[in-house]
């Protein structure tokens, strides 16, 4: 079985009809993670392959799918380090709530990602643990915080992976490494058993192949948990059984102005490319100026430091110098800001809620760039100065709580990928699937594969 064949649902039906077909995909998952975990350290912990049966085939969506879990995430017996010094040695003694679920749906744990560190930075250069590296380039980082889990998508070491995104965390590494992301409806996924970065900011989800893909791994993922105070009552969603409807006459606004004109030019061109694919499909496209997002992304930085500064506090107090100088010097920043500076930021997280509200009462759907640059190299003298522009296009949606999906459109002359980013109203997680399956069935990007994992 060949990795770059190997997509979560082009594999789970021949999973549960043939014999032996789970364990071999887990199989071909531990071989690549053998040979290529090495170079791009996208494991921080291996879990040797599980010795209880599966239940029984046809009960399960993900029967025998191997599933890579970011180290946020807490996982029974095995440690969950949050990339952190602090947590090197933690034990967890249950699973996190999304995690429980992923394990009944039949889904085979392979390891625990590499992110960085406490989540506070999307470079993946992680000083206790190693710089998890882009398949595409080993020089370049694979975005971050959930870099680990996009490297092992990308690299067939696993066929889904678990993320968790405050500023851009999931789709920023997805766009930088040519695979799908995933951030639902704040509220849509329990946080339950999961390091907090911002309580107020902070999401779940999947990274992924295909966007079919996405769809399934959030129909097991998403639900109400009780004992998550950030949970939300919602009907349950079918994101999968529609994602193949038509785009006809669907209306979606192609974000421009000052603040999205900041992108390099070839990730404009590919998204203006997008834009024009979606045309041949019947999608109304209307150009619509957002240069309002620039204080929301403003006011995002501003939540997730200070959030992030609250929660280490006493860590922060006790052993200041176990926290890498990046993560340091923001948490020291957050622990900085007033209490008015804070309130303003919220003052514009509900303007901006509002300003998009109204959007999408007129459009069916926002794209616009994932990340206004492609990967970054990891080290150099401007290598942090690049990685801070990452968030750019992704932390108003998380300020907005608003589902935003990243699917791959192309490449730079650099041969690195580019990412189109789909936003729609609060909970129609399925429309911006839709729009992202028939952006997908229409190109061949996601069919690319880094050499490295061939």
């Amino acid at each position: 079985m060949k990795p770059e064949s190997m997509s979560l649902t082009d594999q789970r039906d021949l999973a549960k009809n043939e014999e032996g077909h789970a364990s071999d995909l887990a199989a071909a998952c531990y071989l690549q993670i053998e040979r290529l975990n090495p170079t791009l350290n996208a494991f921080i912990t291996v879990i040797p392959p599980e010795k209880e049966p599966l239940p029984p085939s046809g009960s399960v969506p993900l029967y025998g799918i191997p599933v890579a879990v970011k180290d946020l995430y807490d996982t029974r017996g095995v440690r969950t380090t949050s990339g952190s010094k602090f947590f090197a040695d933690n034990i967890p003694q249950e699973d996190a709530f999304v995690v429980q679920k992923i394990k009944k749906a039949g889904a085979q744990i392979v390891g625990k990602t590499n992110t960085h560190e406490i989540a506070l930075g999307v470079t993946n250069n992680n000083p206790h643990f190693g710089a998890c590296r882009n398949p595409w380039d080993i020089t370049r980082t694979p975005g971050g915080s959930s870099g680990g889990s996009a490297v092992a998508v990308a690299t067939g070491m696993a066929l889904a992976a678990l993320g968790t995104d405050t500023g851009g965390s999931i789709r920023i590494p997805a766009a930088l490494c040519g695979v799908v992301g995933l951030k639902p409806t704040y509220g849509r996924v329990s946080l339950r058993g999961i390091l907090p970065l911002s309580w107020n900011l902070d999401h779940a989800g999947p990274i992924t192949r295909k966007v079919e893909d996405a769809a399934i791994m959030l129909q097991v993922m998403s639900g109400y948990d009780e004992l998550d105070p950030a949970s939300l009552k919602t009907l349950p969603g079918d994101y999968y059984s529609h994602i193949k409807d038509g785009m006809q006459e669907r209306k979606v606004a192609l974000a421009v102005g000052s603040y999205i004109d900041a992108a390099d030019a070839e990730v404009l061109k590919a998204v203006r490319e997008a834009a024009r694919v979606l045309e041949r499909h019947g999608v109304i496209i209307s150009e619509v100026n957002v240069d309002f997002l620039k204080e929301a992304a403003l006011a995002n930085g501003i939540m997730t430091q200070a959030d992030g500064a609250a929660f280490h506090r006493e860590r922060m107090k006790e052993h200041p110098g176990w926290f890498g100088a990046d993560v340091r010097q923001r948490l020291e920043t957050g622990a900085g800001f007033t209490s008015s500076e804070y309130s303003l930021a919220r003052r514009v997280q509900a303007e901006v809620k509002r300003r998009c509200e109204v959007l999408f009462d007129e459009y069916d759907a926002l794209i616009l760039p994932t990340t206004p640059i492609p990967a970054p190299v990891l080290e150099g003298e401007d290598a942090i100065e690049r990685a801070r522009q990452l968030t750019r296009f992704t932390a108003p949606f998380n300020l907005t709580g608003l589902p935003a999906l990243s699917v791959p459109c192309g490449f730079t002359s650099d041969g690195l990928p580019i990412g189109l980013q789909i936003v729609s109203r609060a909970w129609n997680e399925a429309g911006v699937l839709r729009v992202g399956y028939a952006h997908q069935e229409a190109t061949d990007w996601h069919k690319m594969k880094p050499e490295i994992a061939l």
